[in-house]
């Protein structure tokens, strides 16, 4: 699953610098699949998308910093627990129960967007 972060987020941006995928961004900011990646050009996307690497996607959240759950992980490749969840004052970065994915699926999003 991913991780998403709630509204109770304080915006301290503690998290941002911790994703190893660049999947986090400060409210209202556009996300893509370049940032913190080795992705370019033409990609196919792991649910079968073609789309421009650099494409960039409206924000989730326009208030509070927030999680791209399809760059999310969970550190899954990384580290042992997420980064994100570990540094939150505020324990905001909690699992999404929108998004379930197995640790073979975090996995292959990880080796999808850092070859």
């Amino acid at each position: 699953m991913a991780i998403m972060i709630t509204d109770e987020c304080i915006n301290c941006g503690a998290c941002e610098p911790e994703c190893p995928n660049n999947a986090i961004y400060e409210g209202g900011a556009e996300w893509k699949f370049t940032d913190g990646t080795t992705l370019k050009g033409l990609i196919q996307t792991l649910d079968g998308e073609e789309i421009e690497a650099d494409h960039a996607f409206e924000p989730v959240n326009m208030d509070v910093y927030y999680i791209a759950h399809e760059k999310c992980t969970e550190c899954v490749g990384f580290h042992d627990e997420p980064q994100c969840a570990a540094v939150c004052p505020v324990d905001c970065c909690v699992d999404d129960p929108d998004y379930r994915e197995s640790e073979d699926e975090l996995l292959a999003k990880k080796n999808f967007m850092h070859l």
